[in-house]
């Protein structure tokens, strides 16, 4: 069930070190679960629906639809760089085109900073997609809008967003009673 292994003389509950390093862990019975958890630990909240961002690189458009037809499931009205919104709408999937920040106004950061975006999936290849990358993660930062630079990570906003919400505590110690 999870991925904890046996060690001789290792004691199982996180020692003040572990936890001082800023990372946050979160436990339930689905992924799903245990990533929404690990995100409010984090002091970060997934949204319930509104406006998502979407550019990815090429390697990862093959990914799209899925993610695509996910978050319109889920209520989000999707927006993305001339690419991506080639893809979705490729696959059927509604999506308005928005200009890189090097394509001129108005574009992502402005609509960031407008509080028009609630989700953004931003995966980058290159310098400039780097550099165009720095400035949607510092308005996101700034606005609170929560972000994933990864596919795997896009799809676990998604899960968590699909999942029921609970609140059931799981203790690290009952858990190691259970693979003990």
């Amino acid at each position: 069930m999870f991925p904890f292994a046996k060690f001789p003389g290792v004691d199982p509950i996180l020692s003040p070190e572990m936890k001082s390093t800023g990372e946050v862990m979160g436990v339930g019975s689905t992924f799903a679960e245990a990533f929404h958890k690990a995100v409010l630990g984090s002091n970060e909240k997934l949204p319930n629906g509104g406006r998502a961002f979407i550019s990815v690189r090429d390697t990862d458009k093959s990914h799209l639809a899925k993610i695509g037809r996910d978050l319109t499931a889920l209520g989000f009205e999707l927006v993305g760089t001339s690419g991506t919104q080639r893809e979705l709408e490729a696959a059927g999937i509604a999506c308005k085109r928005v200009n890189k920040v090097t394509e001129g106004r108005p574009h992502i950061v402005d609509m960031l900073k407008n509080g028009e975006i609630s989700l953004i999936i931003n995966t980058t290849e290159g310098k400039q997609a780097q550099q165009d990358s720095f400035s949607i993660r510092r308005s996101a930062l700034q606005g609170k809008v929560y972000y994933t630079t990864t596919i795997s990570g896009a799809e676990a906003v998604c899960l968590a967003l699909r999942a029921e919400p609970t609140e059931t505590v799981r203790r690290l110690q009952d858990l190691h009673k259970e693979i003990v």
